[in-house]
């Protein structure tokens, strides 16, 4: 049998929760790298997934904790969705994936990761990024590491601003 190697993910699988709102603990987070934010506007931040479904997989977080779109005053809001659409154009400039899944899972039965702040994922997609390693053997192989895609995200959003 054929075995691949993905210790990093040991941190998600057996790792102790950590108290309290880990994108709270990421908005505080100094330097930027410390805490993968790739990004900062006024009210909101980009960030790195941790754990990606692919390589580029971000978040654009409000800074301010709170469960819903509906939670923010119309300034959050707007600075959150200006933001968004710079995540979008750094991914596709970082990335050229042929499509992107964007949107946000509000509640744990919706998917939410963390339910109690929201944040909306963007998610470059290829033509045949979903092989047989996620069909059938469960694994997903991702091409690039988490500090070689903050450099490149960086880089990007630096092109954007």
């Amino acid at each position: 049998m054929d075995r691949m190697w993905a210790t990093w993910r040991m941190a998600y699988v057996g790792g102790r929760p950590a108290k309290g709102c880990i994108l709270c603990r990421i908005v505080k987070a100094r330097p930027d790298r410390k805490g993968w934010i790739v990004a900062r506007a006024a009210h909101s931040l980009v960030v790195l997934n941790a754990f990606p479904y692919n390589s580029g997989h971000v978040m654009v977080v409000p800074e301010r904790h709170v469960p819903d779109l509906s939670g923010l005053s119309a300034e959050e809001r707007a600075d959150l969705v200006e933001l968004l659409a710079r995540a979008e154009r750094a991914v596709r400039r970082a990335y050229r994936p042929q499509g992107l899944n964007i949107g946000i899972n509000q509640g744990a039965c919706a998917g939410a990761g963390v339910p109690g702040h929201v944040h909306v994922h963007v998610l470059p997609r290829w033509d045949g990024d979903t092989n047989f390693m996620p069909a059938l053997a469960a694994t997903k192989v991702m091409p690039e590491s988490l500090p070689a895609t903050w450099k490149r995200l960086r880089a990007a959003f630096r092109e954007e601003a």
